[in-house]
C-alpha cells in the first residue's frame, strides 16, 4: 500500500517482520509513546512508515547500551518532533558506535527481508565497501551483517551521487569522529576520571565512575549529533548563498 504522497507503508505484521520484533512489542512501544500513531486507512487498518522503523532500530540500540524504557523515553523526547527517517537512520549509527558488536550472519534471502527491499548484485557490492556487510567465505555463502549500519547503508543506495563520493564521505566523517572521541576520552581520562581515581581506589568509587561513563555516552552521542547537524545546516547554507 502507499500514502497519498507516495511512500509505501507497512501492515503491524509486516513493520515487526523488517524490525525483527514481535507485534506485541511494537503495539507495547505505541502505549508508550515511543512509537507515533499508524496512518489509519480503509478497514481501521493502521499502516507504520519508514520513520516507525527507523524509529525501532534506534530503540534496539539504545537497548543494547543498557539504557532502561524510561531512559529512552526522555532520549526521545529531547528529539527535535521534525526528524525524518534518514535522520533517525544517522541518530542510530551514531549510537551503534557505543554499543555492543550487533554482527549477524545471513542468507540472500535474510539480507533482503531485512534491507525491505530486493538487492542487485551492484548493490550488495556497494554495501560491501561502505563496510555494512561481507560475503562469508565457504560453499554455503552469505553474508555477515553489521545490523547498526544496515539500513543506513540502504538509505545510501537510492542517493543519487557517486558510489566513489559515498566512500569519499565515509573516511571524512571516520577521520573526524575518531578525532573527537580521542579528545573527548582524553577530557574525561585527565578532567574526571584521573582525579576521582586519586581520592583513593575504593571499588565503590571505581563503579561509580563506571557507571557515570556508561550514562554520558548517550548524552555525548546526542551532542554530537546535535552539533553536527548545525554546523552541517550552516556549511551547507553558506555554500549554496555563495553559489
Amino acid at each position: 500500500m502507499a500514502t497519498g504522497n507516495g511512500e509505501p507503508t507497512l501492515t503491524v505484521d509486516e513493520l515487526a517482520a523488517r524490525a525483527g520484533v514481535t507485534v506485541r512489542t511494537i503495539r507495547f512501544y505505541s502505549t508508550r509513546g515511543l512509537l507515533p500513531p499508524p496512518v489509519i486507512g480503509p478497514r481501521r487498518v493502521g499502516h507504520y512508515g519508514q520513520d516507525h522503523l527507523s524509529r525501532l532500530a534506534l530503540i534496539e540500540e539504545l537497548q543494547h547500551l543498557g539504557m532502561t524504557l524510561a531512559a529512552i523515553e526522555r532520549y526521545l523526547e529531547r528529539l527535535p518532533p521534525d526528524l525524518s527517517a534518514r535522520d533517525l537512520a544517522f541518530h542510530r549509527a551514531l549510537v551503534a558506535s557505543w554499543a555492543p558488536d550487533t554482527a549477524e550472519d545471513a542468507t540472500r534471502a535474510e539480507l533482503e527481508r531485512r534491507a525491505g527491499r530486493a538487492l542487485s548484485e551492484e548493490d550488495i557490492d556497494r554495501l560491501a565497501a561502505m563496510g555494512v556487510l561481507v560475503r562469508a567465505e565457504g560453499p554455503d555463502g552469505g553474508y555477515r551483517l553489521d545490523l547498526g549500519l544496515l539500513r543506513l547503508g540502504v538509505e545510501l543506495l537510492d542517493v543519487p551521487i557517486p558510489h566513489e563520493t559515498i566512500l569519499a564521505a565515509r573516511t571524512v566523517l571516520l577521520e573526524h569522529t575518531r578525532e573527537a572521541a580521542y579528545e573527548l576520552t582524553r577530557l574525561f581520562r585527565d578532567e574526571v576520571w584521573t582525579p576521582y581515581r586519586n581520592q583513593g581506589s575504593d571499588p565503590e568509587h571505581v563503579a561509580a565512575m563506571k557507571s557515570l561513563s556508561a550514562h554520558m555516552r548517550p548524552l555525548v552521542v546526542q551532542a554530537l549529533v546535535t552539533a553536527f547537524q548545525r554546523s552541517l545546516k550552516e556549511e551547507l547554507r553558506a555554500a549554496f548563498r555563495a553559489e
